[in-house]
Order: structure tokens, then C-alpha cells, then sequence
């Protein structure tokens, strides 16, 4: 098979605190200091190791080597500042590597951010034809596939309006359409589609399929697990500028939930939040999260979670219901289960009290999902505490028999779980 991307010992190191102080004086010190061998008098960033040495350099990435094949989909997997956009700027030539060195065969269109490639000033339909003249496309190319693009972006009642009066949306739409329909031979995308709509990225996803059956390479990093799961065959997972895992996207993505991601439960004070709505009349005030009767985040397909979530009310409250938001990491909401779709009746909550809530055998994909939780008494359905986004957990693999079956049901989720109070 014939490699398109090979990387060899790449390294890369960014300097740090300032480049250029803003005034010919402070640069001219600066200077003065580095020929006496003295420390930059205008530095504001240093770093010292243990030994107590000036250290004024961040590693980005450290001996990066791997191929890459032609039609193959490689999934970039890292936490923020594992050396993801680092590594794809330096195929893309934006930068250079600090050591080693690599070889890309082919045209290749990068999608690094919003706005990759345009010039604010120009208008959208001279932007496609400056995209393409970049990729090397002649101009009767790029006309032969103008009406496409612009029909896929779906930005064709500004198609004439400078793209500086753009949304980040319609940025990211014209920008990827430009990307993906001027037949590049190898199409990098860094996370930028997070920017728009769910449509979008659904349209996005079938797009670089479609791309991907044509036989063009595709290097695609995001923290969308699915959507990883959906497109790539194999994972290249970075942590602290290295390679920490280089094969199956389902192994890659493992070790990175069970081992780079990192959350602040399983036990959450959930009373010292500020980002809350409602009456203040009841508040959530703490959760935790057990795994088979050990607090734990982390769960495989099939496995029981349990909930422990006090409530407080300032005043005796009657007829509560209680509702658990469970979303996808990308905040796609997933599920909303109240206490009263199980049966459970709450009459009552006077002072403090503290509610289980069993999950039985967890048919999610592997990812890692946030919780919410909402508190109302049912006789007015007046909010009196509404948190978002404040607690996660991962699962992660399970049993070949438990995802046949989650796959089999079309990756619906039915969760009913067994209330009661403790």
C-alpha cells in the first residue's frame, strides 16, 4: 500500500515570553542582555527545572514518528495540549518541526480554524477561487465544482459579502465545503466542525465518508468519541507531545478515556456552583458516583452506575419531582429522566436529604457524558435549582455480547432507573 504521510523523529519547541517587546529601546536591552550573557530584563514568562536552570522553551512535540497510507482515515486522539494542532500545522507546512523531518505526497487541504486560508477582505466567491489556486487547481477546475461547494456550504445568499462579516458557522461551512469538494488527495480537519450546527456536522461526517470510499487519506482529530468511532480505522492517540498509542481507534479510544481523561468527581460539592437557575427555594448540594459500591467515573458497557445526590430545602417542600439531564461530551442532550417515570414519588424534602439512583446495565457508546439536574415542586412546575454541565463519566469498553446488542438497537438509549430514598 503506498504511504502519503511519513513522519520521522519530529520534534518541536516553542520559545517563550516575548518576541519583539514593542519598543526599540526594550529591544535593544534585550539584545544588549543576550551578548553579556545576562538574563532579558523584559522577560515575564521563565520556568526553572529542579536543577534551577532558565528554562524558556516548551516542548510541543517530542520524536513523532508514524505513516500514514493512502485512503486511510487516522484518528488524532489527546487532551488539550497533548501536540494535536502542533503536529497537523507542521504536515500542513504552517510551521516547521524543531528536529526530525517528513514527507507528504500529494495535495493536501487543511482545515486547522475558523477562517484557515481567507483573506477577510474578499468575498466568498473569491475566496473558494483563492482556496483552489492555493491547492493548485486550475481555474476551470474550480468552476466546475463552484456550484457544489457553494450548495453544500449553504451560504449562497452571501456568497458575494466579504467574509469578514461571517458567523464562525458559516466560516466553518464554506471552509470545510471548500476543503472537501476540491479534491484534495489529503484532507486534514482539527476539530473546527465542534463550531457548527449538529446538521452540519452530520452533513460534515457523511461528506468525508464519502471522501474516504474515494480512496483520499484523511487525518481527523476531535473529541467526539462517536464520531471517531463512525470515520476512522485506526487511532494515533498524543499525550504530553508523544505517541502513547498507535493502532485500532476502538483501542485508541479506550486508553484515552481510561487514561487522559481526567474529571473532578466522582464526588462533586455541588452547592458551591454559581452557574445554577431557579428559586434558590432547594439546592443540590452534593453528588456521588459509585461503581459497584466504589466511588468511580469510569464504567464499562453493562456495567450498574449509581447516583448519590443530596438535596437541601431552606423550607419544607411537597411533591418534588427531580429530573437527571445526561448529555453527550459535545453537550448533545442524550437523556432526561425523572423520578416520576420510575414510579417514585417524592412527598416530601425538609432539610437535607439524599436519593439513590441506580442505573442497571449502561447501554451507552463509549465517550465520556455530563450530567445535569433539574428540582421543581410538581404542584407549581417552578424550578427551584437547575445545574448544567456540572459532573461527568466515562464509559468505556465492554463485552462483545453487551455491544452487539447496543448496536443492534440503533444506538437508542433506554435508561429506567430504580429510585429510593436513603
Amino acid at each position: 500500500m503506498k504511504t502519503v504521510i511519513e513522519v520521522e523523529n519530529v520534534s518541536k519547541s516553542y520559545r517563550l515570553g516575548e518576541v519583539g517587546t514593542g519598543t526599540i529601546s526594550r529591544d535593544i536591552n534585550a539584545w544588549w542582555a543576550k551578548v553579556r550573557g545576562k538574563e532579558n530584563p523584559n522577560t515575564k514568562l521563565n520556568f526553572v527545572d529542579d536543577n534551577k536552570k532558565l528554562m524558556s522553551h516548551h516542548q510541543a512535540l517530542t520524536d513523532i514518528s508514524f505513516k500514514v497510507h493512502e485512503g486511510e482515515v487516522l484518528g488524532i486522539i489527546g487532551k488539550n495540549g497533548a501536540g494535536k494542532s502542533t503536529l497537523l500545522k507542521i504536515l500542513s507546512r504552517v510551521t516547521k518541526p524543531t528536529e526530525g523531518s517528513f514527507k507528504v505526497k500529494g495535495r493536501i487541504a487543511s482545515l486547522l480554524e475558523v477562517g484557515t486560508g481567507f483573506h477577510p477582505e474578499l468575498t466568498g466567491r473569491e475566496n473558494i477561487f483563492l482556496n483552489g489556486a492555493i491547492l493548485g487547481m486550475k481555474r476551470s477546475e474550480i468552476k466546475n465544482k463552484f456550484d457544489e461547494i457553494v450548495d453544500f456550504s449553504g451560504v449562497e445568499k452571501f456568497i458575494d459579502t466579504p467574509v469578514k462579516r461571517y458567523s464562525s458557522g458559516m466560516y466553518v461551512r464554506l471552509a470545510f465545503s471548500v476543503a472537501a469538494h476540491l479534491e484534495p488527495e489529503i484532507l486534514v480537519v482539527d476539530e473546527v466542525l465542534a463550531v457548527g450546527d449538529v446538521a452540519f456536522q452530520n452533513k460534515c461526517m457523511g461528506k468525508m465518508n464519502e471522501v474516504s470510499k474515494q480512496g483520499r487519506t484523511i487525518l481527523f482529530v476531535s473529541h467526539n468519541m462517536q464520531s471517531l468511532t463512525q470515520l476512522c480505522t485506526r487511532g494515533l492517540l498524543l499525550k504530553d507531545g508523544m505517541v502513547s498509542y498507535d493502532g485500532d481507534i476502538q483501542n485508541a479510544i479506550k486508553s484515552y478515556l481510561s487514561n487522559s481523561i481526567e474529571t473532578t468527581g466522582p464526588k462533586y460539592n455541588l452547592s458551591e456552583l454559581k452557574d445554577r437557575k431557579g428559586t434558590g427555594l432547594m439546592r443540590f448540594v452534593g453528588l456521588e458516583i459509585y461503581n459497584n459500591n466504589t466511588l468511580s467515573n469510569n464504567f464499562v458497557i453493562g456495567d450498574d452506575m449509581e447516583l448519590r445526590l443530596k438535596v437541601k430545602a431552606f423550607k419544607p417542600m411537597r411533591n418534588i419531582s427531580i429530573a437527571i439531564h445526561i448529555y453527550r461530551y459535545d453537550e448533545l442532550v442524550l437523556s432526561n429522566i425523572e423520578n416520576i417515570d420510575s414510579d417514585f414519588v417524592i412527598e416530601k424534602v425538609e432539610g437535607e436529604m439524599e436519593f439513590s439512583i441506580l442505573f442497571k446495565n449502561l447501554h451507552l457508546y463509549p465517550e465520556t457524558y455530563k450530567l445535569g439536574f433539574w428540582i421543581a415542586s410538581t404542584d407549581s412546575q417552578e424550578a427551584h435549582d437547575h445545574l448544567l454541565f456540572c459532573a461527568e463519566f466515562n464509559i468505556l469498553e465492554g463485552s462483545s455480547l453487551v455491544k452487539r446488542r447496543l448496536l443492534k438497537s440503533g444506538g437508542s438509549v433506554y435508561l429506567t432507573p430504580a429510585w429510593k430514598q436513603l
